[in-house]
């Protein structure tokens, strides 16, 4: 690690104040979470009672101090609404989790607050600044820039094997033995593993290839989406990550599908994924097997046997799970497995069965339903019929990555800000429409059709 880590870890708050005091605020929160997430390094530093300091802590942190000074008046716009309980409990529960299993009240605090500034700051920022389909529509760009950014890096790790982040930083944020995939380089740029760049493209190019087919975004300061957004599918598809691949034809599939048959059946069969496969596996009612045996028969045995891995450590701690199964371990290490001599024997790769093991069925629940519920919260108000509408577009897409997301924690632990921002976001769209509920009834009185998008209200 050299001084240039220290330089930009502590000098982006003031950054992220300087980009309010220039840009608009949504505008600002978008490029400070883009890119603080796609530049700054994968470093965390301690602080004694206090949440790690990390790029992302320090970008809500630099937001929440930067509205505090320009744009208050947003802020005192926020209300709470029963779609933020999951957010709110998902955060709160490591309290009842470090009660329950005596570690008292302060490490109940920190655990929580540390869970709050992760996934609670990013959730209400995106509350705030993108709770309207417009709003949506920038991030949905700001994230298909983010992507076309990280095309030259992308292919030129591919080529010259993962440095950037070490060149510029000093250290290697992941082991660089997981980097070499189907006979050459898989990229990481300045992400913390190649899965996580291999879901940040597939996530930039379902966004792309969504706007562009419904005529949402035609280009972007002269450059055509027509050229764009083949040459990001491409480099997608060329991050070499198989599960990344197949979300992102999955994705552009169950998008074009609604689309044609005017249903949310898709997206409604992908939501059921994580909804049926959290219980069954979480109390042992199935092994995967089938699944193992397809994959090493389609796609190869290398791959197979990394999932057959992954369920039978989920087996281990879903047991250990189930002892416990209310509030969970907490967070010291009880979650996990030890043999006789005390030596640890799991490993955990889903985020699900980490937050299984550690909060129990509360945290599970309220993490899976934080994500899920604005989901399914847009498919019920805006029909299928609606997400080719160029303003409805954004939002559509944007509600499928997270349903994509929930899918992916069920095998990786990967957090993603600018997912839970999108989450928030989704969430805050019915409280908007329906502040604006009786005026767009009469705006459809006075122009017939303007209004025929606007979500249903049940």
């Amino acid at each position: 690690m050299n001084p240039i880590v220290h330089i930009v870890m502590f000098g982006w708050i003031p950054v992220v104040i300087g980009l309010f005091s220039v840009l608009k605020p949504r505008h600002a929160v978008i490029t400070s979470f883009l890119v603080a997430w796609l530049f700054l390094p994968n470093a965390a530093y301690p602080l004694p009672g206090l949440p790690d300091y990390t790029k992302i802590s320090a970008t809500c942190w630099g937001i929440f101090i930067a509205a505090a000074l320009f744009d208050m008046e947003n802020l005192a716009r926020f209300r709470f609404r029963t779609l933020d309980v999951p957010m709110l409990v998902w955060c709160l529960c490591p309290v009842a989790s470090s009660l329950a299993n005596g570690y008292g009240l302060y490490d109940g605090l920190a655990v929580s607050l540390r869970q709050t500034v992760t996934w609670g700051f990013p959730y209400f920022i995106g509350r705030v600044y993108f709770n309207s389909l417009e709003a949506l529509k920038e991030l949905a760009v700001g994230i298909f820039i983010g992507g076309m950014v990280y095309v030259p890096l992308s292919l030129w790790e591919s080529r010259m094997s993962p440095q950037l982040h070490y060149n510029l930083y000093g250290f290697y944020q992941h082991s660089f033995a997981q980097t070499y995939r189907w006979g050459g380089w898989r990229p990481m740029v300045f992400l913390s593993h190649g899965l996580m760049l291999g879901v940040w493209m597939m996530s930039a190019s379902v966004v792309g290839v969504w706007l562009w087919a419904t005529g949402a975004l035609k280009d972007i300061r002269g450059l055509s989406m027509v050229w764009m957004v083949p040459v990001l599918v491409l480099t997608s598809i060329w991050c070499k990550s198989t599960a990344a691949i197949a979300y992102l034809f999955g994705g552009v599939a169950i998008l074009f599908l609604s689309r044609r048959i005017r249903k949310p059946l898709f997206i409604i069969l992908l939501l059921a994924i994580p909804l049926l496969y959290l219980p069954v596996r979480a109390t042992g009612m199935w092994d995967g097997g089938e699944v193992v045996s397809f994959i090493a028969e389609h796609v190869s045995e290398e791959r197979a046997e990394s999932l057959q891995f992954r369920l039978d450590n989920e087996d281990i701690l879903a047991d250990r799970a189930l002892q416990n199964p209310l509030f969970g371990w907490a967070t010291w290490g009880k979650a996990r497995v030890y043999d006789e001599e005390g030596r640890d024997i799991s490993v955990t790769d889903g985020l699900w069965i980490i937050a299984f093991g550690n909060h129990g069925l509360v945290g599970l629940v309220s993490m899976t339903l934080a994500v899920l519920m604005p989901v399914f919260f847009f498919v019920r108000s805006y029909p299928a019929s609606s997400w080719g509408d160029p303003r409805v577009a954004s939002a559509a897409a944007l509600s499928l990555l997270l349903a994509i997301y929930m899918v992916d924690n069920l095998l990786n632990a990967m957090v993603n800000p600018i997912f839970i921002v999108t989450a928030g976001g989704i969430s805050g769209l019915p409280v908007l429409q329906a502040a604006l509920k009786r005026s767009e009834a009469v705006r459809e009185r006075v122009v017939p059709g303007e209004a025929a998008y606007a979500p249903r209200f049940i």
